[in-house]
């Protein structure tokens, strides 16, 4: 794969679906921060001022289990953590690349198109090592290591 090719079928590829999945992530967690504050403060609202045919004590629980909800979500899906992830390495990825297309340091070598692969793939594999870091779950003991605590 030649440095123009690799550029567009991989590099731009790549700040791509980082800015892509970054907008949607930043976008989801603003959602849910949104309702739940918008939530939370009605909640005082609706127990100060609430009359009607509607039971407030009904409203006020439904709301605050929505809030509950809202914020598992959020917390389950990490929807912070993957927009500031995502961009921060984003935000490397084109800095590579402009830096390697105005042939400044450290492209400014021989061997440029060799260091931006080794520099950009680095980005992309510590971005999915700490994706694997965070999904892996705890592991578990196995048959052998109970069997040699007998």
């Amino acid at each position: 794969m030649n440095k123009d090719e690799y550029i567009e079928f991989r590099l731009d590829h790549q700040i791509g679906w980082y800015d892509k999945n970054s907008s949607s992530a930043q976008f989801k967690y603003k959602y849910f921060r949104r309702f739940e504050i918008i939530s939370a403060a009605a909640i005082p609202l609706i127990a100060g001022f609430g009359t009607g045919i509607v039971p407030v004590n009904l409203i006020l629980g439904i709301l605050g289990a929505a809030i509950a909800v809202a914020s598992s979500f959020e917390a389950l899906s990490k929807y912070h953590e993957q927009w500031i992830e995502y961009r921060t390495t984003c935000e490397s990825l084109k800095h590579e690349k402009f830096l390697f297309l105005s042939g400044a340091e450290p492209y400014c070598e021989e061997n440029s198109y060799r260091l931006l692969v080794q520099r950009v793939e680095s980005l992309i594999s510590k971005e999915n090592s700490e994706w694997f870091r965070y999904t892996k779950k705890p592991s578990t003991k196995s048959n052998d290591d109970l069997e040699s605590k007998k």
